[in-house]
C-alpha cells in the first residue's frame, strides 16, 4: 500500500476548507484517511498563523515509513522546515494561447485604430476652426443701424380741439332744437330703408337748344312780377 499526506476539501461553496491527512493513494480526495495531521484555510492571510496549522512529529513519523506528499503540503514541510522541496520548472506556465493571443493582438489594433481616428478628428477640428475664422474676418462689418426719431405729437393740439367741440356743441344743439317742430311731422324711416342704397340719380339731360323765332314774329312780353307770385313756396326751413 502506498502512502500519500494530502488534502482532503472541506467547508461551503465559495468557502474552502482543507484538512491535511495521511491517506491510501488509492482512495477518493475527500473519502475515508488513516489520521489527520493539520490543516489548511486558504481565506486567511499568508501572515496569519492560523493559515496552516501542522503537526511535525506526526508528519516526520509518516515521511519515514515511506508516505509520499503532494505539491501543497511539499510547500507546508518546506516552510515548516521538515523537507526541502526541489524547484520546479515550467516555463511554458505563463506563455498565453492561441485564443488569447488573438484578442490581445485585436485590442492593440483596436486602440491603434482610435488613435488615429482621434488625430484625424483633431486635425479636422482645427482646419474647421481656421476656415471659421477667415470667414469671419473677409465678411463685410454690417452697416449701423439708424434710428428714426420719434415723432412726438404737439400737446397744444389737444386744448384748441377741446376748445373747437366745446363751441361746436351748442350750436348743433340750437339747430337740433329749431328743426325739431318740421322734423316731427316727417314719418320714421325703417333701419333696413336706411341700411339699402341709395338708388343712382338719373345724368340730367342736356338743355335742348333754344329757337329762335322768326324776325317778323313779335316777342311776347313776360310779366315777371306775376311768375314770381305764381311760383309755389319753398318749405320754410
Amino acid at each position: 500500500m502506498s502512502l500519500a499526506i494530502r488534502l482532503a476539501r472541506g467547508g461551503m461553496k465559495k468557502k474552502p476548507y482543507y484538512r491535511i491527512v495521511v491517506t491510501d493513494s488509492r482512495n477518493a480526495r475527500d473519502g475515508k484517511f488513516i489520521e489527520k495531521i493539520g490543516t489548511y484555510n486558504p481565506l486567511l492571510n499568508k501572515e496569519n498563523p492560523e493559515r496552516v496549522k501542522l503537526d511535525g512529529e506526526r508528519a516526520s513519523h509518516w515521511l519515514s515509513v515511506g508516505a509520499q506528499p503532494s505539491d501543497r503540503v511539499a510547500r507546508f514541510l518546506d516552510a515548516a522546515g521538515l523537507r526541502t522541496r526541489a524547484a520546479r520548472s515550467n516555463p511554458n506556465k505563463g506563455v498565453p494561447g492561441d485564443k488569447a493571443k488573438e484578442r490581445a493582438d485585436a485590442a492593440v489594433t483596436k486602440a491603434a485604430e482610435a488613435e488615429v481616428a482621434a488625430a484625424d478628428a483633431a486635425e479636422k477640428a482645427k482646419a474647421a476652426a481656421v476656415e471659421a475664422a477667415a470667414a469671419a474676418a473677409a465678411a463685410p462689418e454690417p452697416e449701423p443701424v439708424v434710428e428714426e426719431p420719434a415723432v412726438v405729437e404737439s400737446a397744444v393740439e389737444e386744448p384748441v380741439a377741446e376748445t373747437v367741440a366745446a363751441e361746436v356743441a351748442p350750436a348743433a344743439v340750437e339747430v337740433s332744437a329749431e328743426s325739431a317742430p318740421e322734423l316731427a311731422d316727417v314719418p320714421a324711416v325703417p333701419d333696413a330703408a336706411l341700411e339699402a342704397p341709395a338708388p343712382e340719380a338719373p345724368a340730367p339731360e342736356a338743355p335742348a337748344a333754344p329757337v329762335e323765332p322768326p324776325s317778323d314774329t313779335p316777342v311776347p312780353e313776360i310779366d315777371t312780377a306775376t311768375e314770381t307770385d305764381a311760383s309755389p313756396a319753398g318749405p320754410a326751413i
